[in-house]
Formats: structure tokens, C-alpha cells, sequence
């Protein structure tokens, strides 16, 4: 298991699982903090936020300042995990995701046991699947990416890096959805398809 930057520090650990701090205290901020405890295997030690104050809470957790503690808080040992969404663009994710892979720090991937993901499918670092979604056998998720509830990506799809895959959307077999793409809630791809990078899917679109 990774550890803190450069490995110089030991982990934090709290009833024997790692410490997560979370990124970004808005609403999808709420569902990622469930999906974290029905998973049980991180302790969330606290939130930064750009916006709310310290001492502010989110569903009971603190907000311990903004992202000018990340450094601070990865040479104590703690895993991050980025709960800021994506919807107009990925940019604020992909500058966290960035910073915090510069400082060595642990990026956990973070999986709903109310989800299945095949044992045969790949999931890159820093991604959350949430609540009732499905990976299929051989398809790959990259780093950094949303699988919202209740999606599908099925056999062989490959969603790129920091992409959001939003509610009740199904990738079919084969899709590739490029790097830094959004797919809104109830989209259907058709098999087999690609999608460049950077790409828009408006909700219950159907691509074909």
C-alpha cells in the first residue's frame, strides 16, 4: 500500500483502516461519504474545501481548510480521494489528480459493495464506482473517474482518464469513451463506438 509522500511518513490509520481525506465539499461530496462507509475499508479524517470554512462539517465530517494543506496533510500519511464533480469540465480534477500524484500520495480506488466489477475488469487509481453500477468483464476504467449509480459499462468498454460516467448510463460492449469526457445520466452508447476525448453526452442521449 502506498504511503505518505516519498514514503518518508507512516500511514495514518484509525481502527485498522487507512485515513481518506476527501476534495471538494459539495453534493457529490454526500454520495462519495456514503459510498465510503458502506465500503468500510477507509476512515474519512476530514474535508478541504475552497469555499466552506473550517470547522464547518459535511454529514458530520470536518472541513479542515482548503487545498493549501494537501502537502501538510500527505506527509502525515493520509490517502486522498477528489469529491469535487464533474459536469462542465474536468479541469479542477485533473489539477488535484496531478498534484496530488506529484507528491506520492495514495489515491485509492474506492468501489460500492453495493456495485460489482468483475475481477476481470481493470480500474485505475483515484476512482469511485458507486452504488449499483456494473463493470463488466474486461472493461477498463482509467484513473480518476466517476462511475455514477446504477451505470453499466459492459464487456470490453474502456472509459478513459477523468471521465463521469453519470447516473443510470450504459456504456455497451466495445464503447470507448475518450480521456476527460462526460456522459450524462440515462445516455446509451451503442457498441462498439468511440467517443474523442473530451467529449459531451447530454443526458438520455443515444449515440450511435
Amino acid at each position: 500500500m502506498a504511503r505518505g509522500a516519498r514514503g518518508e511518513h507512516t500511514e495514518q490509520r484509525k481502527n485498522g483502516m487507512k485515513s481518506l481525506i476527501l476534495i471538494g465539499g459539495g453534493g457529490h461530496c454526500k454520495s462519495c461519504i456514503d459510498v465510503i462507509e458502506t465500503e468500510g475499508k477507509y476512515t474519512i479524517a476530514g474535508i478541504l474545501d475552497s469555499i466552506k470554512q473550517a470547522d464547518d462539517r459535511v454529514l458530520g465530517y470536518p472541513v479542515l481548510g482548503n487545498d493549501s494543506m494537501l502537502e501538510e496533510l500527505a506527509l502525515k500519511g493520509h490517502a486522498f480521494l477528489i469529491t469535487i464533480g464533474h459536469i462542465k469540465t474536468p479541469a479542477p480534477r485533473i489539477a488535484l489528480y496531478n498534484r496530488i500524484e506529484a507528491m506520492g500520495a495514495e489515491m485509492p480506488v474506492i468501489v460500492s459493495p453495493r456495485a460489482h466489477v468483475s475481477k476481470h475488469a481493470k480500474v485505475g487509481k483515484g476512482s469511485i464506482i458507486m452504488h449499483f453500477s456494473l463493470i463488466n468483464a474486461a472493461a477498463e476504467i482509467g484513473h480518476n473517474c466517476i462511475i455514477n449509480s446504477r451505470a453499466l459499462v459492459e464487456h470490453d468498454a474502456v472509459i478513459g482518464n477523468h471521465c463521469h460516467v453519470s447516473t443510470g448510463t450504459l456504456i455497451n460492449g466495445g464503447a470507448k469513451v475518450g480521456d476527460f469526457s462526460f456522459v450524462g445520466s440515462g445516455a446509451v452508447l451503442r457498441e462498439g463506438i468511440t467517443l474523442t476525448e473530451n467529449s459531451f453526452v447530454k443526458a438520455n442521449s443515444l449515440v450511435k
